[in-house]
């Protein structure tokens, strides 16, 4: 395990300390953002990586998305745990750390923290100064806590740090995340986390059931246009960070259901033709060509405990909603 370049920072109105391990090399530069962007968009079809959604206005977009009324992930996901808490606390056990995927700006995290008590939080995240933010702010709200901050991009390889003691480590990974990544990559994930934790630790996971069409569209394409922001905000950034001569209004957000491959789909569609320089190479979109930026596979249950278990995880426990509309599931690493 790695504690790359460690140390503790603290908010000049915060006295308290976050512990802040960085294993981005070349944290959000405009070059490696730059060829990654590049590389997806000179391929057929043209796509880019959703974790490029995350800079610090797409991070708050996130979370403005999660509070609108067609988004039920969210708020399902919170009923569940509020609901469960008690039996999640039993579950889960005492002397742990908990590692969360995806900065805590959350009050699914604040329900944890309370009721389970950990010996030390360990946020992990891409977003820089988000998880900055975040973690400031779960350090000020928990004063009897260790907090630590991870700068990395869990989608590749990637160590959790050594944190002192002798807590077991407990892993979560909220919102249906998982979702965004292929079947196969879900797994590699799964595994690397399942490698990295000792027999007997733990994995809570939030999971986006297989449900009708009409509903999982609805919240993809939100009344108040937030995720069609969040999604325009890729071309932001082509325009804001890299030079590309390219407008927001020149693109149309586009979510829809899949259903043959069972996952939500997010494109941008050029609405003219149009043409403009990127790392020395010309893209040349036609009007109506699709940029794909994200899938949302979506699972039974049996499914996704079949999945953890071809990454080596034991299924402890799981709870859902009465609408079977999402899903918590506990997994261990056995002995």
């Amino acid at each position: 395990m790695s504690q790359a370049l460690s140390s503790a920072f603290s908010s000049p109105s915060n006295r308290h300390r976050v512990w802040f391990h960085d294993q981005m090399t070349e944290p959000d530069s405009d070059q490696s953002l730059l060829e990654a962007i590049t590389l997806g968009l000179t391929d057929s079809p043209r796509w880019i990586s959703p974790k490029h959604f995350y800079d610090h206005r797409g991070s708050e977009l996130f979370d403005r998305i999660c509070q609108q009324p067609e988004y039920y992930p969210t708020r399902t996901e919170e009923m569940i745990l509020e609901r469960s808490v008690s039996a999640i606390t039993d579950c889960v056990g005492q002397n742990i750390d908990l590692i969360e995927l995806g900065s805590g700006a959350s009050h699914k995290i604040r329900l944890l923290l309370d009721a389970l008590r950990p010996r030390h939080y360990l946020g992990v995240d891409i977003s820089r100064d988000f998880l900055l933010e975040s973690t400031h702010r779960l350090a000020n709200d928990y004063p009897w806590l260790a907090v630590h901050a991870l700068c990395a991009d869990f989608t590749a390889p990637f160590s959790l740090p050594v944190l002192e003691g002798d807590a077991r480590p407990v892993v979560f990974f909220p919102g249906s995340s998982i979702g965004n990544f292929t079947p196969r990559e879900a797994m590699d994930l799964l595994e690397r986390i399942h490698n990295q934790l000792p027999p007997g630790g733990g994995l809570l996971i939030g999971v986006d059931r297989i449900k009708d069409r009409d509903r999982l569209e609805s919240a993809y394409n939100d009344a108040a246009g937030v995720t069609r922001e969040f999604n325009l905000n890729l071309i932001h950034r082509l325009r804001d960070e890299l030079g590309a001569e390219v407008s927001p209004g020149d693109f149309e957000h586009l979510a829809f259901y899949n259903e043959a491959a069972s996952r939500i789909e997010m494109h941008l569609v050029s609405q003219r033709d149009q043409t403009f320089a990127l790392d020395g190479q010309t893209i040349a979109l036609t009007a109506g060509e699709h940029i794909h930026t994200e899938n949302s596979w979506k699972y039974s249950r049996e499914g996704f405990e079949k999945l953890a278990g071809h990454a080596g995880f034991q299924t402890r426990a799981h709870w859902c909603d009465d609408e079977g509309l999402f899903d918590v599931h506990y997994f261990e690493r056995s002995a």
